[in-house]
């Protein structure tokens, strides 16, 4: 089967246990900060190169740890960020999860 990229950006909150779970089935990632232009808060991109038969389990792993879950978002920071917030005190917006890209490869190399 031919090789893939799984490119996957998560809550950085979800990091922890998805790392601790995806080395302890045998793969390993690389690891970038990044930051999600809603919120603004810290999120985790990770690049994993695999072998294709090995997606669905990676992908059954990320859902298992990557779950979404809602934030309240105050007045306030709707303020800084140049929204109007005129129409309630809070926001309530969905967070975490997992946004993945899988993506053929010509070449895969570990050196």
């Amino acid at each position: 089967m031919a090789s893939k990229m799984v490119v996957a950006i998560i809550n950085d909150e979800d990091r922890a246990g998805l790392s601790d779970a995806l080395v302890r089935e045998g793969f390993s990632a690389t690891r970038l900060s990044s930051t999600g232009s809603f919120l603004r808060k810290g999120n985790t991109t990770l690049l994993l190169g695999l072998e294709g038969e090995d997606v669905p389990k990676v992908l059954d792993i990320f859902r298992e740890h990557c779950q979404s879950r809602q934030q309240i978002v105050p007045q306030l920071w709707l303020a800084e960020t140049g929204m109007d917030p005129g129409f309630t005190s809070t926001l309530t917006v969905n967070v975490g999860g997992a946004t993945i890209f899988v993506v053929d490869v010509d070449q895969f190399l570990k050196i």
